[in-house]
């Protein structure tokens, strides 16, 4: 009977509700609310597990930085209150080396075909704070060294860009330390892995000194000036007299580069500096007066340089002059000297270049050029020269980047004031030059 009530009672409920559209819109609308509750509870409960697991893979991590925090001995993170500012610093290592072969003439300073590690460097470049930076150089050795004990190269501080803060990007930066005096080009490619050739050119004018350097670029104009100590050592300055260097460039093309170089050494003790800070003639600039009636020396130089590069080559051109003078009491040591370069590069193949430089010196009174000589003999010893020619011509096989591989001859002649010749002082050489 209670089952014929109810199919009775349903049918009933049917016709009404086909008798009334009203209640059937109720019923359709009550199933749709029901089929969207059921949605969101699965979507309710899905959002609880996943913060259920992003609560238990926090709590690992927490664990896992306690566990290290202890190991390591370092105390917990505060509780509350803002990070400290800090900036992230960066440290950049690298270095370089060349491994050569030398065999001068009898009077050269490679008689004995002798093996020898050429060149050895490392450099750190360290960020400070900003555009601050912090360079460094170990020299282990270098061609011009007379012992294998480890050297300070360049080591300076860089502020780089501070026009920037005007609106004047890359107009002013200063370096302050120990650096390269900024006079002529070459100086920035007489490297192993710069230098196109193995030798460098007869008056090879470079040098590093203590001081400030100010330098930037703005359009197709460049510029580096600096003040030095101007002598060798580098623990104390013994005359307070600056050496003063400056550097204009300009490229009005873009293939074409030309620059001035203007320097003075600044008056350098005898007995204090003894020698300047500048290399010229692959040697020091030293007295040429007695020591009993000289006490300082000094150096002016002036130089004009202009270089072209097209695809797969170069032209370069040097001439300068350097006038030298000292206070002896007894006798006139001024000097005027004259130089200049002239070298060419041009792709032979893709890795091999072929070189060529062709450099000389005039002296007319005589002057300690060393050149490819004996050190000793040339520039301490009483042989002063008057003129000094070299032609270097090299091959240059670049395997990448990082490693190149060079051959070079390089006859060099000359005259000493006495009058006779200098021979015997030609250089074959091979240098395998790697970075990293």
């Amino acid at each position: 009977m209670a089952f014929v009530g109810a199919g009775l009672l349903a049918a009933t409920f049917l016709r009404a509700q086909a008798a009334d559209p009203a209640v059937a819109a109720l019923v359709q609308q009550n199933q749709q609310l029901q089929q969207q509750l059921q949605l969101q509870q699965k979507t309710i409960d899905a959002l609880n597990a996943r913060l259920n697991e992003i609560d238990h893979s926090a709590a690992r991590q927490e664990q896992e930085l306690q566990g290290l925090r202890d190991q390591m001995g370092a105390p917990p993170p505060a509780a509350s209150g803002p990070a400290p500012s800090s900036i992230v610093q960066e440290i950049r290592l690298s270095g370089e080396a060349g491994f050569a072969l030398f065999n001068s003439g009898a009077h050269g300073q490679y008689p004995n075909a002798e093996f020898r590690v050429d060149e050895a460097r490392l450099f750190i470049e360290a960020t400070v704070w900003k555009n601050v930076f912090l360079f460094a150089e170990a020299d282990f050795i270098t061609r011009e060294s007379s012992d294998e004990g480890t050297y300070l190269g360049e080591y300076y501080a860089d502020f780089e860009n501070l026009s920037g803060s005007w609106g004047q990007d890359d107009l002013l930066s200063v370096r302050v330390g120990r650096f390269y005096i900024p006079f002529g080009e070459e100086y920035q490619y007489r490297r192993v892995m710069e230098n196109p050739l193995i030798s460098h050119s007869v008056a090879d004018i470079w040098g590093m000194d203590q001081g400030v350097e100010l330098y930037g670029k703005s359009g197709r104009l460049q510029y580096a000036a600096a003040i030095q100590n101007g002598g060798i050592n580098t623990l104390h300055d013994f005359n307070s007299d600056k050496a003063l260097t400056a550097r204009v460039g300009f490229d009005p093309l873009g293939w074409l580069h030309l620059s001035a170089s203007a320097m003075r050494t600044g008056r350098l003790s005898s007995s204090g500096d003894q020698l300047s800070a500048l290399w010229f003639g692959n040697g020091f600039l030293r007295t040429l007066g007695p020591a009993a009636s000289t006490n300082e020396f000094n150096a002016s130089l002036g130089e004009l340089d202009a270089m072209a590069r097209w695809s797969g080559g170069s032209f370069g051109a040097t001439a300068g002059t350097l006038r030298y003078d000292d206070n002896n009491r007894f006798g006139r040591d001024s000097r005027h000297l004259t130089y200049y370069s002239l070298e060419a590069t041009q792709a032979l193949a893709d890795p091999l270049l072929a070189a060529v430089r062709f450099s000389h010196i005039s002296a007319p009174r005589g002057f300690p050029i060393v050149g490819q000589g004996n050190f000793s003999t040339f520039l301490f010893g009483n042989s002063p020269t008057t003129e000094l020619t070299r032609l270097s011509l090299g091959l240059d096989y670049r395997f990448g980047p990082p490693l190149v591989l060079k051959l070079e001859y390089s006859p060099e002649w000359g005259r000493l004031l006495a009058g006779p010749r200098r021979n015997n002082e030609d250089l074959l050489s091979s240098e395998l030059g790697v970075k990293f």
